[in-house]
């Protein structure tokens, strides 16, 4: 049972690191600038805030559906991943849970933005792409945004290849 439980580890470690990382960058770039340029200009420390959710989808729509949108369906989503994490169904193997606390993990720390800073999530880093996609960045992003996608794309590697043991 305890096993079960211990992927919450995971979740804190990433919101806490996402949230600690957010209050940095909140405390020492100004809004709007580059506080840093790392590896030429590879990377690039912003300090940003993203309206609606990945590649500013969502900046338009009126506020009442953003926070059905952006708040209360992510708090039933949040709350179903959590209860997969702990259920004792067959298919949940330990590697299933570990990728839905990341998955937990990075959806709360977008979430927590969107609650406590008035749906304005702070995004940070920014990698040039040297023109891929017509861009010359790739759209600012987090710890969190990363998790989001780590974790989605190892859930796919998981369907496409599923473990031969359970729990």
């Amino acid at each position: 049972m305890r096993k079960r439980y211990q992927p919450f580890l995971l979740t804190l470690l990433v919101f806490v690191v996402d949230q600690l990382s957010k209050a940095w960058v909140v405390a020492t770039i100004p809004e709007n600038t580059v506080g840093y340029r790392l590896f030429g200009d590879f990377l690039e420390i912003w300090h940003v805030r993203n309206t609606a959710i990945a590649f500013s989808m969502g900046t338009s729509l009126e506020l009442p559906v953003k926070i059905v949108c952006f708040i209360v369906l992510p708090v039933i989503l949040l709350g179903a991943v959590a209860y997969l994490v702990v259920s004792d169904r067959e298919e949940m193997t330990a590697r299933l849970r570990w990728i839905l606390a990341l998955f937990l993990g990075g959806g709360l720390g977008n979430l927590c933005d969107r609650i406590f800073r008035h749906l304005r999530v702070v995004d940070f880093m920014a990698n040039r792409v040297y023109g891929l996609f017509g861009m010359e960045f790739w759209p600012t992003w987090n710890v969190a945004d990363a998790c989001l996608v780590v974790s989605g794309i190892l859930l796919a590697f998981s369907m496409l290849c599923p473990s031969k043991t359970h729990k």
